[in-house]
């Protein structure tokens, strides 16, 4: 699917797919995406298996802003820095789910000087705003 075709979710949408709560559990098939925070999806780990369902990029022509929304003591790859949706990096990424359970999960590409990293974070319903 393009991603400019996937439906674009607010909030509430992204914590409707953590239901019911037994979903956040997971699976054999995505247990390895131990990913409370920002990761790099592991190396070997078969993406075939996550599916996507929506997106948090609101306008896919414009470029999002690269500000962040951390309270103190968080930091962009922390467990429990919030899911701040119209704040980066969320604002640029994709929204997958587990293929056999469902369980939810962001995807967005980092990109370096000379690097481009594929990370994921497992959503946590109690941490998206």
């Amino acid at each position: 699917m393009n991603p400019t075709e996937l439906p674009v979710l607010d909030a509430e949408g992204l914590k409707t797919l953590c239901e019911p709560p037994s979903v956040l559990a997971g699976c054999a098939h995505c247990q390895g995406l131990h990913c409370p925070g920002w990761e790099s999806i592991p190396g070997g780990y078969d993406t075939r298996q996550l599916h996507p369902v929506g997106t948090l990029r609101k306008d896919p022509f414009e470029e999002p802003t690269l500000d962040e929304k951390l309270p103190p003591g968080t930091h962009t790859w922390s467990a429990d820095a919030p899911i701040a949706i119209d704040y980066a990096p969320y604002n640029r990424s994709s929204v997958w789910v587990c293929g056999h359970c469902r369980k939810p999960f962001l995807r967005y590409t980092e990109y370096g000087g000379y690097y481009s990293d594929e990370r994921v974070r497992a959503v946590a319903p109690g941490l998206v705003v």
